[in-house]
């Protein structure tokens, strides 16, 4: 079907574009249609319509609206951009007179539109003008009009001393330069965004705008304070704005309630190809003892992650209490969901790009990688066949927050190192087997109390890890029905954008707060994302 229009009115082309869409729509949904895809080579209209772009002029958000409540009769609708050239039948339909020849075989309807379709044009705004700053300066300096009030008079004398009129117009002397034109609100806002944004602008800070503001000549009172309520609300300036590196939430401490009841799980790798195609390794430590389980993997599967919980875990030393790991796939799937659910395990996630929420697996990666790479030096594929020695001496080296060994938290006792067979140590070279054995035994009786004085240093370690870290706290709370920006991630980059892309994208709305600093967000059309975000990675976005 082929449809033209002839509009009886005055209307820019971005107006234009939507009276077609407009049309287009009030078509299908009199015909019928429940489902309806429209190509279009506007790109503000397509975007807006999107959600992409926000629409800021009245006329446009009116035309806006009135897309959204046609579109909403229509049970699946879409709009795509296309390039202008791939829409020549479109600009020929849009160009009748010039174009006859290509529809001189058809009966096309022609409608003619003698209003527009958004119910605002005929409206007449009457406004009544506001009095400004420059009122009563301009008074007294032409008239000698001063206040009633003695304070208020001195002071307007006092200040409209630097002040002087020029053709008509309020000029204030200024100290760096010459005559400064006193502007009105609304011409102080056209003149930021043109400074701000224009064709010379450059999305300066605030300090920066006011200062450019005040040497092209411009004076208001409240010109820096503006300069900065701009700034914030700046679209471009919040979405291409530096990521903060000093943290926004403060530290929450994790701590296990006995050994083996709490577990952090991490895959490190991919690593150089050892023998049977293992280039992965998946990492456990118990959060009470620092106790380190590893294997290393081929491929990293649901079955991999789960044999590994069941077999290094579970079968050696009990079912835990909790397990926390990232969002991964390996991770994150209904057969991992339902091994933890049989066997009571409350599996917790850390939030998405941010591993910190499982600090203790990500330190403890560090320092397996760190030593594999002092111990190999050039033979990087043997990685796995060192990985036994690797574990044992980090079993055999004390931990700062517990001041004791992961080995001797576990097994009550410190084990023998090869050291100690070179050069025989004092229990190496007086070993007495009977003596030997009784001690083991002695000392297993106070493992509890030596764990629960591990715990009071790790306690207290943790503490003042918490105090140092929460003094660099640029406190960043968000509420329920917060427009949010999140931080680019490398799924949600553009492709084609490289260095030149933004650093936030959204905005999002905040629809619950999961704990402090972590939160449930949806985007603007509703739909809400499937795991919830830290305050690392989001920061208000204002209108």
């Amino acid at each position: 079907m082929e449809y033209a229009i002839r509009m009886g009115f005055k209307a820019t082309n971005n107006e234009v574009e939507y009276e077609a869409l407009l049309a287009g729509l009030r078509v299908a949904t009199e015909l019928g249609a429940q489902s309806l895809e429209v190509f279009s080579d506007s790109q503000l209209v397509v975007n807006q319509v999107q959600g992409d772009y926000l629409a800021k002029d009245a006329r446009m958000i009116a035309y806006l609206g009135e897309v959204k409540a046609v579109s909403a009769k229509i049970k699946e609708f879409k709009i795509h951009q296309i390039p202008r050239e791939d829409n020549k039948k479109a600009d020929a339909l849009a160009n009748l007179a010039s174009t006859f020849e290509f529809i001189s075989d058809r009966c096309i309807p022609l409608e003619f539109l003698t209003s527009p379709s958004i119910g605002i044009a005929n409206q007449v705004l009457q406004t009544e003008e506001n009095p400004t700053w420059l009122d009563e300066i301009i008074a007294y300096l032409q008239e000698g009009i001063l206040p009633r009030d003695k304070l208020q008079a001195r002071r307007l004398q006092y200040r409209s001393a630097r002040f002087c009129i020029f053709k008509g117009r309020l000029y204030k002397r200024s100290f760096s330069g010459p005559l400064l034109r006193c502007l009105r609100p609304e011409e102080a806002e056209y003149v930021l965004r043109e400074i701000h944004e224009g064709i010379c602008g450059n999305h300066s800070g605030a300090r920066s705008l006011a200062k450019k503001t005040i040497r092209q000549g411009y004076f208001w009172p409240t010109i820096e304070r503006d300069a900065a309520a701009y700034i914030k609300k700046c679209d471009k300036c919040q979405r291409f704005a530096p990521v903060g590196r000093l943290p926004h939430t403060e530290m929450v401490p994790m701590s296990s309630p006995w050994p083996f009841a709490q577990w952090g799980i991490d895959i490190l790798g991919p690593l150089p190809q050892a023998p049977l195609q293992r280039k992965f390794l998946i990492v456990a430590i118990d959060y009470f003892t620092k106790w380190i389980e590893a294997q290393p993997l081929a491929k990293i599967t649901e079955k991999n992650t789960r044999d590994f919980v069941w077999k290094h875990l579970v079968c050696r030393f009990g079912v835990p209490k909790v397990i926390i790991s990232d969002n991964a796939r390996q991770f994150d799937n209904d057969r991992f969901r339902l091994f933890c659910s049989d066997l009571a395990i409350s599996h917790h996630f850390s939030s998405p790009g941010h591993p910190q929420a499982n600090g203790q697996v990500e330190v403890t990666n560090r320092t397996v990688l760190r030593n594999l790479k002092a111990r190999l030096e050039r033979s990087k594929s043997e990685w796995a066949k060192n990985l036994p020695s690797i574990l044992w001496a980090y079993h055999t080296t004390s931990r700062i927050p517990t001041g004791e060994t992961p080995y001797s938290m576990v097994f009550g006792t410190e084990s023998v190192i090869p050291v100690e067979i070179g050069m025989p140590s004092f229990r190496v070279s007086t070993f007495d087997k009977e003596t030997n054995e009784a001690e083991l035994r002695l000392n297993l009786d106070l493992l509890e109390e030596r764990r629960e004085s591990a715990e009071l240093r790790q306690t207290a370690y943790k503490c003042q890890v918490a105090k140092y870290y929460n003094q660099r706290v640029r406190h960043r709370s968000l509420l329920p029905g917060d427009l949010v920006l999140r931080k680019v991630t490398l799924s949600t980059k553009e492709p084609n954008a490289e260095k030149l892309g933004p650093t936030w994208e959204g905005p999002y709305k905040v629809i619950k707060v999961s704990r402090p600093g972590t939160y449930w967000l949806e985007d603007l059309d509703g739909k809400a994302l499937s795991h919830p975000w830290n305050a690392e990675h989001l920061k208000k976005y204002y209108q």
